[in-house]
């Protein structure tokens, strides 16, 4: 059952070539960080091209119930009235992040060097996923943490009173992790020091210092190590969202799978930190290239153009660039389904606690539409057919997860037998627009029923 709403089964049908703009919506990982630094900063902060999926505006409804003025105008500028540093006030109710991972573990991140109680719940697939990764660290600066066995949501965060700084490093690549210990480290006195041995998408630490705190990052033999000057008094900020390359990835696979595709998506976050589809995409040989190269607001961005590619082949993706496209590994593997050859997918374990564990439930669907699947713990290899050659047919769990379901309605756009997702409710998380969007480039997909 979705955590939304009943089931909506949806079927993806062989499509004639996609053509046209895709305006995909705004960066959902900028759009939670700019509702919660907003929320922190003295002043109004002004927020446009925010990503309006379901995650979003649940973190939205948390900042008002840590005492945030939160208003959205008529022309879908976002206005945060912030409450300070060290200003959150205790929530009346129980906060619900629904399905967002990022934005229950960064509100605890943000409140845990504050002295007041929140308790936290989501829905079926968040209350199942591990938080303790982020309760430890916190526990070390002061903050107490009492959940459900294995750290499992409903959980209540009592804020420290008297936080201490703290140096972590973080024990699996993680940006989620990283940004709720920094935001912790701004309530509390001194600095407060982040290493990470792989490096993660970046933007906590980007706004971070665009609000004006005082962070810098180095880049050494332990590690990258990121040091953060506690209590600041951030600045409010005019912010233009860059577009969701994680969303983006779905218009692009899609075009460069069916036959006769020209698609143009413009605006997209290029962030070195995020962009590893698309580089891993051109290895594979596909036409994907970059027009109109710029910065925005300090992310860099440009337009990207993905036309049909019969003769992808599979390749071993590094897994030192797990990192930068740990959401993107499902609709790869997609792609990798019409490449000639393996597709070696390694260093990958923290796709097994998303949303779902997303190694299993893609293997199981893409086994299921007559692909060949081998996995591990951390690795999997999909043994692609190549163009023409993937029968399709069958019908998929999504798990509560967006982007499975996402996934596996692409692959049937070029499958020889159409691929039907038992709920598609979950897309809206993320990328609410989904269906139209795929619609007005000539993709068929329909609810069931």
């Amino acid at each position: 059952m979705s955590g939304h709403g009943a089931p909506i089964p949806m079927t993806s049908h062989r499509s004639g070539g996609l053509a046209g703009t895709a305006d995909i919506p705004g960066d959902k990982s900028i759009s939670h960080r700019a509702l919660i630094l907003g929320a922190l900063s003295v002043g109004e902060t002004m927020v446009t091209g925010l990503l309006e999926g379901q995650d979003v505006l649940d973190t939205a409804r948390a900042m008002r119930a840590f005492g945030a003025e939160v208003v959205r105008d008529d022309d879908g500028t976002w206005r945060i009235h912030g409450v300070g540093v060290g200003g959150f006030a205790e929530p009346d109710q129980v906060i619900d992040c629904g399905n967002s991972g990022t934005g229950v573990r960064l509100i605890m991140g943000a409140m845990a060097t504050s002295p007041v109680t929140a308790t936290f719940t989501g829905d079926a697939s968040l209350n199942k996923r591990p938080m303790a990764r982020v309760t430890d660290p916190l526990a070390l600066f002061g903050a107490q943490a009492v959940g459900r066995s294995g750290g499992r949501l409903p959980m209540t965060i009592v804020g420290a009173r008297d936080p201490l700084p703290v140096r972590y490093t973080v024990p699996v690549p993680s940006a989620q992790v990283k940004s709720a210990v920094l935001l912790a480290g701004l309530n509390a006195p001194g600095q407060t020091v982040v290493i990470e041995h792989e490096a993660t998408r970046d933007h906590t630490e980007r706004m971070l210092a665009g609000f004006g705190a005082q962070i810098t990052t180095e880049d050494t033999a332990e590690g990258r190590i990121i040091t953060l000057e506690g209590q600041p008094e951030l600045s409010p900020q005019t912010i233009a969202v860059p577009r969701d390359p994680s969303s983006a990835a779905f218009p692009v696979c899609a075009a460069l799978i069916t036959e006769g595709s020209d698609v143009l998506v413009p605006n997209i976050g290029l962030n070195p930190t995020r962009a590893g589809l698309f580089t891993t995409l051109q290895e594979m040989g596909a036409d994907l290239s970059y027009e109109n190269l710029r910065e925005e607001g300090g992310e860099p961005v440009a337009d990207l153009r993905a036309s049909f590619s019969p003769d992808l082949k599979g390749i071993e993706v590094p897994p030192e660039r797990a990192a930068s496209m740990i959401d993107e590994y499902p609709v790869l593997s997609v792609v990798a389904a019409f490449a000639q050859g393996a597709t070696v997918m390694r260093g990958v374990k923290e796709l097994r606690v998303k949303e779902s564990d997303r190694i299993e439930a893609m293997a199981t669907g893409l086994r299921a539409n007559g692909i060949k699947v081998e996995d591990g713990p951390d690795w999997w290899i999909v043994h692609g057919r190549g163009h023409g050659d993937v029968p399709g047919g069958a019908t998929c769990a999504s798990h509560l997860d967006h982007r499975i379901a996402m996934s596996f309605l692409v692959m049937g756009l070029a499958a020889n037998q159409p691929v039907t997702v038992d709920d598609g409710g979950p897309i809206a998380t993320s990328f609410p627009i989904f269906e139209p969007l795929m619609a007005s480039l000539g993709a068929d997909i329909r609810r069931d029923g």
